[in-house]
């Protein structure tokens, strides 16, 4: 099928940089079928009004990222609300210093519909409960009193989770503020629906609201917005975290590091016991960041039993009932067929047109198996990277061929001793820290 230009071009320069493309990831996706079904039961356990947690564990640059976005991509496709976040220092799930408030905001920041999957769904999501609510009770004689007696009425189950009665008064502003065409009233109610208000003091004089979303209402938070969701037609809410590596690795205190894990269990918890309702939540972090004794969840001795994995699972097994979700290597197959439907996309969609035909793609692969070995198999992101830049030497340069360029030396970078960037976080937070296993260091062979 015929491939828009800027799908095409974002694609590509997506998977160039070493990056996961926003969209179009349907054209190139390949393997994962375990997984994607596994994943798949979740969200329809969400759609029964359920919950679930994932933990997605691989390799650097084994495809985490990439299988975040497709679950993403499936997940708005079922109707339900996403929302997504990375772990940084300045944005984590427990702190005293407005770090979790700024984690919120920027998963409101990135909320998708499937009307509007590229992100910052929140203000049309608050627009298309109200106007519903407003449609109705317009058609049966009501004015805007009544409407707000409406709202009011609606959200008043919504009043047994924290925060719900200010979320309420929040919506009935926001209301108003689109009825009489005040921007500033609306962008407030907006500012206070995202967590971006740092002192009650602020909130209290801009709404009139005494409560605001802040560190310790964080996960309290996340839940209500799954409850108004779902009111606002919505089957429910998947929350999904990345770089997890960054809470076990790079928090500079043990006593941080535990408060966090403690968030993920009671998050673990309440997703396991079906105490939370319509919602979903996905982390994904490296094989360290779990498995490590010392400094991943498995040094909480809360977590590790929980996301203990199947000891019967040996011998090529896989067990996809429990948390972890173990990303297994692509086979040379799938690989094969990622760069086939790689350089479809660069054709633009018309198969007659590939610059690269499947013998110059064995090619390639073969080339890269011997200078990389059979590791490529399990991190494929470097070949992914030279493939789209073969594509791009042809296409630049008519005069060559895939086999004049194949012949050349360098176009597989062998690797070199440069540290990932989790292994970076690791042996960087373990020099740094001052904890009392501070004399002991992480290194990698």
């Amino acid at each position: 099928m015929r491939i828009k230009r800027r799908e095409r071009d974002s694609i590509l320069q997506s998977l160039q940089a070493g990056l996961v493309p926003r969209q179009g990831l349907h054209l190139i996706q390949v393997g994962r079928k375990a997984e994607t079904e596994a994943l798949l039961q979740d969200i329809s356990r969400i759609r029964d009004d359920g919950s679930s947690f994932r933990l997605v564990v691989g390799r650097f640059g084994s495809g985490k990222s990439f299988f975040l976005n497709l679950i993403r991509h499936v997940a708005l496709q079922q109707n339900l609300v996403t929302i997504q976040g990375d772990f940084t220092m300045e944005r984590r799930l427990h702190a005293s210093g407005g770090e979790a408030r700024a984690l919120y905001s920027e998963l409101m920041r990135n909320m998708a519909t499937r009307a509007k999957p590229e992100g910052g769904s929140l203000a049309s999501v608050c627009t298309k409960w109200i106007s519903g609510l407003q449609q109705e009770v317009m058609e049966a004689g009501g004015n805007t009193a009544a409407v707000e007696a409406r709202i009011s009425s609606d959200l008043a189950d919504l009043q047994e989770h924290v925060g719900g009665f200010e979320f309420a008064e929040v919506l009935r502003i926001f209301y108003r503020g689109t009825v009489s065409g005040d921007e500033t009233q609306k962008a407030s109610a907006l500012r206070w629906l995202r967590g971006e208000y740092p002192t009650k003091t602020e909130a209290r004089q801009a709404l009139g609201v005494r409560r605001i979303i802040d560190d310790d209402t964080f996960y309290d938070s996340l839940k209500l917005m799954a409850a108004f969701c779902r009111k606002a037609g919505y089957d429910g809410m998947l929350v999904l975290f990345d770089e997890l590596v960054v809470l076990s690795h790079r928090l500079p205190s043990s006593r941080s590091r535990v408060a966090n894990f403690e968030a993920i269990l009671t998050i673990l918890n309440d997703s396991v016991q079906g105490s939370a309702k319509g919602i979903g939540f996905i982390f994904a972090g490296t094989d360290e960041s779990l498995e490590d004794k010392r400094r991943g969840l498995f040094s909480y001795e809360a977590l590790r039993s929980r996301l203990a994995e199947n000891r019967l699972a040996a011998e090529g097994l896989v067990d996809l009932s429990g948390p972890v979700v173990r990303l297994q290597a692509l086979s040379p197959e799938d690989l094969f067929v990622l760069l086939r439907n790689i350089s479809i996309v660069h054709a633009n969609g018309d198969v007659t047109k590939r610059l690269v035909p499947d013998e110059g793609i064995a090619a390639l692969l073969n080339k890269a198996n011997e200078t990389l070995g059979a590791e490529f198999f399990k991190t494929p992101r470097d070949v992914i990277r030279s493939f789209v830049g073969l594509l791009n030497l042809i296409e630049q340069n008519p005069g060559k061929t895939w086999s004049d360029i194949l012949g050349l030396d360098g176009i597989i970078e062998k690797p070199t001793t440069t540290m990932s960037t989790e292994e970076e976080i690791a042996n960087e937070s373990a020099a740094s820290s001052g904890e009392e296993d501070g004399d002991l260091a992480s290194f990698t062979l």
